[in-house]
Order: C-alpha cells, then sequence, then structure tokens
C-alpha cells in the first residue's frame, strides 16, 4: 500500500463512522476509493473532508440523495443554488431553535420549579421560536 493512502479501516475511525457507511457512500457515488490493498479499500486522504461534510449535512437532516446533488453543484445549477439557499435558511431557523431550547435546558437545570419544564423564562424561551415549516 502507498504510504499517502490510508486504509478503510483507518479512514472509518478518523471519520467516526462504520467501514459499511463508507461502502454505502461509495455505492452511492459520495466518496470513492484509490484502490484496494488486498480485500480492503484504501482512500486518499482528501476523502475525510468529505465524509466530514457527508457526516454534518446527514445530521442536520439531509438525504444522500441531497448530498449527492450538492457535491456536483456547478455554478450553472442555478435551481440547485436556489434550493440550496433555501435549505440554509431552514437550518438558520432550526438553529435558533435549538439555541432557545439549549438555553431554556440550560436555565431549568438550575431552577427549583417543580416539574423543571414548568419554569416560565424556559417556557418563554421556547415559545418564542417560530412553528418549523
Amino acid at each position: 500500500m502507498t504510504d499517502s493512502l490510508l486504509d478503510i479501516a483507518e479512514v472509518a475511525g478518523r471519520a467516526g463512522s462504520a467501514p459499511s457507511a463508507l461502502r454505502f457512500y461509495e455505492k452511492k457515488g459520495l466518496i470513492s476509493a484509490a484502490g484496494r490493498n488486498g480485500l480492503r479499500r484504501t482512500y486518499r486522504p482528501d476523502v475525510l473532508e468529505r465524509l466530514a461534510l457527508i457526516v454534518c449535512a446527514r445530521g442536520a437532516g439531509f438525504s444522500v440523495a441531497e448530498i449527492g446533488r450538492f457535491l456536483v453543484a456547478r455554478p450553472s445549477d442555478a435551481d440547485l443554488r436556489t434550493g440550496m439557499a433555501a435549505r440554509a435558511r431552514d437550518l438558520d431557523e432550526q438553529i435558533g431553535r435549538l439555541t432557545r431550547l439549549r438555553d431554556s435546558l440550560r436555565h431549568a437545570a438550575v431552577r427549583d420549579h417543580e416539574p423543571i419544564v414548568d419554569c416560565p423564562e424556559s417556557k418563554r424561551a421556547v415559545g418564542d421560536a417560530p412553528p418549523p415549516r
């Protein structure tokens, strides 16, 4: 194996993903192996950056198909770029809701209300959140 290539187990460990996830992402065209070392796939180190993006996008609720589309997006893909901007706005709203929830939980964790979630300040913080789209 070339020194610059990483074994599938090493990539999986560094990315915090299972090797089966890497094989799945490869099957879906999101990543590609550089070759093999015996029966084991090998990858170039830059696959770790791609995997970080994939894992982050999956955590934000993007489907594998959506990720696949924006990984190959070109500046001329106006419809896709419009969709990406809309998803960015949705994420901003989600971040706002989650931030309010986090702050409410931190507040409730140190208060003496019975039950804890009945803290008026916590309710007010969460209640200010616009409903999800």
